[in-house]
């Protein structure tokens, strides 16, 4: 009865590969859930990041709207307003060229200013190998 036992067992392992199969797919559940793992652990450190920013950005915001509050306390803030609305106004009825224009010359100021300020850098170095 033992031999019997054991052909069968033979036969069935041979012709039966699904405990293979089944451990297979387990394998590779498993290793998708850790790799989903450690994606989600990425995602959620960097969501906590991107939260602090955001948080500092909108206390800077709110600090600045506060300190600007403050020095137009008591002034006549009408006249400000309404040039503030005519800026606007006018940024709003520009034709796409004139926006270019505009944005190219805030480009090439900001672009000097980076040069000016690369140059007052540089110099600094020099002086400092100098030393």
């Amino acid at each position: 009865m033992k031999k019997n036992v054991k052909k069968n067992a033979k036969k069935f392992a041979k012709n039966n590969k699904k405990p293979l199969i089944i451990g297979a797919i387990g394998a590779g559940t498993i290793a998708v859930v850790a790799g989903l793992g450690k994606a989600f652990a990425n995602m959620k450190k960097s969501a906590k990041a991107q939260h602090e920013v955001d948080k500092a950005e909108f206390e800077a915001a709110k600090a600045e709207a506060r300190a600007s509050f403050e020095e137009n306390r008591g002034r006549n803030t009408y006249q400000k307003a309404k040039a503030d609305a005519k800026q606007v106004w006018d940024e709003a009825h520009m034709t796409p060229a004139e926006r270019a224009e505009k944005e190219q010359e805030a480009r090439n100021e900001r672009l000097e200013e980076a040069k000016a300020r690369t140059e007052a850098a540089n110099a600094r170095r020099e002086a400092a190998k100098n030393k």
